[in-house]
């Protein structure tokens, strides 16, 4: 890693606590925590925003959360997010083969429409500079409402700033995914203009 974590004891009390939920969920301390314990105030703050992004009353499905995060990690290259987001999203019932499919869904049979227009939105966002088209702003509103579109963009953002903050600082994978093949693939595509 680019940047070390500090010895445990040199956290804020309030991040040791939370350190020690990650410990008992997880069986480890998360490594980008440790890093982002780094500055308690940024902590503090994107801890905030992911337990928002992740709240059990989201209007987005838990699996499709997930799928997104594991999508966006993949493009990102953040060899941490693919493994932590993989192990969620096998644990929120999405079959080994549709989980490595997710980078070829274009391709693949197994993604319904609300996940393909979501998948579509999420690589727009990534791979572009943020703007949609209005084509595919189209397929979402068929299948999202303006609340569900926020709660999607908001995710999708996130993903990206937790998946770029990780493979920045080169934070490996802590062995969570039980599905060892899924990986970023070389051959993947970017969207075209």
């Amino acid at each position: 890693m680019l940047v070390q974590p500090k010895p445990l004891g040199q956290y804020p009390w309030f991040i040791r606590l939370f350190f020690a939920k990650q410990k008992y969920t997880y069986g480890a301390v998360l490594d980008p925590g440790l890093l982002w314990g780094r500055s308690k105030w940024v902590f503090s703050t994107v801890a905030m925003l992911y337990g928002a992004l992740n709240r059990k009353k989201s209007p987005l499905a838990p699996a499709l959360r997930a799928m997104v995060t594991v999508r966006v990690s993949q493009i990102n290259h953040c060899e941490f997010c693919i493994d932590i987001n993989g192990a969620t999203l096998e644990k929120r019932g999405v079959s080994e083969e549709k989980i490595l499919a997710l980078h070829i869904w274009r391709t693949s049979d197994l993604f319904d429409q609300l996940e393909q227009a979501a998948l579509e939105y999420a690589e727009a966002i990534t791979y572009t500079d943020g703007k949609v088209t209005d084509e595919i702003a189209a397929v979402l509103r068929e299948h999202f409402d303006d609340d569900g579109i926020v709660e999607l963009t908001g995710l999708i953002a996130f993903q990206n700033m937790s998946s770029k903050f990780n493979s920045a600082l080169d934070i490996p994978p802590q062995g969570f995914c039980q599905v060892p093949e899924l990986q970023t693939d070389p051959r993947d595509h970017k969207l075209k203009p």
